[in-house]
C-alpha cells in the first residue's frame, strides 16, 4: 500500500479553503486531470454521495465518490468505478490556523503490479503539491 500524508497552510480562512478544495471542479489542477461532476450530493453539492470523474491523459476516466463529508472540516471519498488501484481512500482534515488554515491531506491505495503503487504515489504527491501551492491565489 502506497500512503501521500500532505500537509498545506494556507493564508485563507478555513471556510474559503474548504470551500475550494470541496468543490469538485476545482480538483483538476491537483490531480493533473480532467475533473468532471457525474452527481451531486445526498443533501449538499459537494457533500456525501458526490460523485466526480477524472480523466488522466489518455487513460480511462474513473470515479471518486465521497463517503463523508461535514463543512469546514473534512471529505472522505474513495474510488468506485474504472481504476487499477485498489483500496483506495482519501481524506482531507481542515483546521483554522490563526487567520489562516491547515490542510491534512491522506490518500492510500495500493495495485495489483507491485511497486506501481510506489511510482504512481510519487507522480500524484507532486502533482497534489504543486497544485496546493496556488489555493491561496485561485480560492
Amino acid at each position: 500500500m502506497a500512503r501521500i500524508d500532505i500537509t498545506q497552510d494556507f493564508r485563507l480562512p478555513v471556510e474559503r479553503t474548504y470551500a475550494y478544495l470541496s468543490e469538485h471542479e476545482n480538483l483538476g489542477p491537483l490531480f493533473g486531470a480532467k475533473v468532471r461532476r457525474v452527481r451531486d450530493g445526498d443533501t449538499s453539492r459537494n457533500g456525501a454521495g458526490s460523485v466526480r470523474e477524472l480523466r488522466v491523459g489518455p487513460l480511462p476516466a474513473f470515479q471518486e465518490t465521497v463517503t463523508h463529508a461535514v463543512d469546514d472540516q473534512v471529505v472522505e471519498y474513495r474510488i468506485t468505478k474504472g481504476s487499477p488501484l485498489r483500496g483506495h481512500s482519501g481524506r482531507m482534515d481542515f483546521s483554522p490556523l490563526g487567520s489562516g488554515s491547515r490542510l491534512r491531506y491522506v490518500i492510500e491505495f495500493g495495485t495489483a503490479v507491485p511497486g506501481l503503487d510506489r511510482v504512481i504515489a510519487l507522480g500524484l504527491e507532486r502533482s497534489i503539491r504543486k497544485g496546493l501551492a496556488t489555493v491561496d491565489r485561485k480560492a
